[in-house]
C-alpha cells in the first residue's frame, strides 16, 4: 500500500535541521518537503527556504488563498478578531487546513522536528491516516502510538511480540517483569515507557512497529521502516551543527543583536520562526521587530483596530514608548545576567525555552 512521507519545513531551525538529517540519512523514503506560505513570514525565512532547496531539491508551497495575503483574507472573515493563545484560528487556517487537504486521504507519515532535548508532545494530526513521527527524541512515537501500545488492553499481544524479539536471559526477564506490572497511579505511561526504552531502544522500536501492523495506522502498513534502528537524540547544539555543516546555516532572525540601556549590554533576536506578528513572542522579540523591520511593526500595529491587541492589556503603541521599551530591555538583561552567572545560554531561546509555542505552526 502506497504511504506518503512528509515533512513540513516552517522555517525555523528544527524543522531546517530534520529535512536535512533525513535527506543525508534516509534518502529512499522519498520524503515530500513542504512550506506553508501564510503571506506572514519574514523575509529570512524564504532566504532559507531557497538554501534548503540547493540542498533538498524542490519544496513544495502550499498557500490556503492564492491571489492575496490569506491571513488578510481570514482575518476579514472573523470580523477583525486577532488570534490568540486561546484561539489559534491562524495556524488553524493557514497550516494544518492546508496540509490536510494536500495530502487528502493518502496514507502520510509526517516527520516532525521535535528535539531530544524538549519536555512536549508536538502536531498529532486528527485524521486517522497522518500519522506524526519525531526522529530527533529517543521515542520517536506519538503520545496516541504508546498509549495504545502499553494500554493495559494490549499487555499479552506486546509480551508475545517482544517474546519473538528477544532472545531469553537477563534483558527478557527484565522486560517480562515490566510488560507484567499494569498502568496505574504508581506506574503511569512515560514511567513504563522510558523503563522499556532504558532496557534497548532499538527493540522498543522493533516492537512497537510489528504491533503497528496489526493497526491502521501508515507506518503499520509499511514493509519496513528504517527509523526503528535509529538510536539519535539530537538536542540544540547538534541543530545548529547540522545546518552549519550543511553550508545552510542558522536563520539570520537568530543571530545575537547587542543592544544598551543606562550603560548596560544585552542582546536580542528571535527565538522562533514563524509570522512576524506571532502572539507567542515575547515583548523583547517585539522590540527587536520595531528596530529591525519597523515597516512589519507598522503593519503589526494597523492589525490592532476594534479593541484587538497582540498582547494582553497592551497595545503595540504603548510598547514603543521609549520608556517602555528601557524597562523591556533591561528585564531581559537582568535574565541574561541571571543565566550568565548559572553557566547557561543568554539567548532568547535559551532564556524563554520552545515550550511556549503552538505545535500546529511546526509542521
Amino acid at each position: 500500500m502506497k504511504v506518503r512521507h512528509i515533512l513540513g519545513i516552517s522555517g525555523g531551525k528544527d524543522s531546517a535541521a530534520l529535512a536535512i538529517y533525513m535527506k543525508q540519512n534516509y534518502p529512499n523514503l522519498g520524503i515530500e518537503f513542504y512550506n506553508s506560505d501564510t503571506g506572514c513570514e519574514l523575509a529570512e525565512t524564504e532566504i532559507l527556504i531557497e538554501k534548503l532547496e540547493s540542498v533538498l531539491g524542490s519544496v513544495k508551497r502550499l498557500r490556503a488563498i492564492e491571489g492575496r495575503n490569506p491571513f488578510e483574507f481570514f482575518l476579514e472573515k472573523t470580523g477583525n478578531f486577532l488570534p490568540s493563545p486561546q484561539q489559534r484560528w491562524c495556524t488553524i487556517r493557514m497550516k494544518l487546513e492546508v496540509f490536510e487537504k494536500y495530502v487528502g486521504n493518502d496514507l502520510a507519515v509526517s516527520y516532525v522536528g521535535i528535539r531530544g532535548d524538549e519536555d512536549r508532545d508536538g502536531y498529532i494530526s486528527t485524521k486517522p491516516n497522518i500519522q506524526a513521527v519525531f526522529p530527533f527524541r529517543r521515542n520517536i512515537w506519538s503520545l496516541d502510538v504508546i498509549n495504545k501500545f502499553l494500554n493495559n488492553a494490549n499487555t499479552e499481544q506486546v509480551l508475545d511480540i517482544y517474546d519473538k524479539l528477544c532472545p531469553q536471559g537477563r534483558k527478557k526477564y527484565d522486560i517480562t517483569g515490566i510488560l507484567k506490572q499494569p498502568i496505574g497511579k504508581g506506574f503511569y505511561y512515560s514511567k513504563k515507557l522510558n523503563a522499556l526504552l532504558d532496557i534497548d531502544t532499538k527493540m522498543f522500536n522493533h516492537a512497537v512497529f510489528e504491533f503497528l501492523k496489526t493497526t491502521d495506522y501508515p507506518v503499520g502498513q509499511l514493509d519496513e521502516f528504517p527509523l526503528i534502528d535509529n538510536t539519535d537524540v539530537l538536542v540544540k547544539k547538534d541543530i545548529f551543527q547540522i545546518l552549519e555543516d550543511s553550508g545552510v546555516g542558522v536563520p539570520s532572525y537568530y543571530k545575537e543583536i547587542p543592544f544598551e540601556v543606562d550603560g548596560q549590554t544585552g542582546t536580542y533576536c528571535r527565538s522562533r520562526s514563524g509570522c512576524y506578528f506571532c502572539f507567542f513572542q515575547q515583548k523583547i522579540e517585539w522590540i527587536w521587530l520595531y528596530e529591525q523591520h519597523p515597516d512589519l511593526f507598522r503593519k503589526a500595529m494597523e492589525y490592532e483596530k476594534n479593541g484587538y491587541t497582540w498582547n494582553q492589556n497592551e497595545t503595540l503603541a504603548d510598547m514603543i514608548k521609549p520608556e517602555r521599551i528601557r524597562q523591556i530591555k533591561l528585564d531581559v538583561i537582568k535574565k541574561q545576567n541571571a543565566n550568565r552567572k548559572q553557566n547557561k545560554g543568554t539567548n532568547l531561546v535559551d532564556i524563554f525555552g520552545d515550550d511556549i509555542l503552538c505545535t500546529n505552526c511546526f509542521i
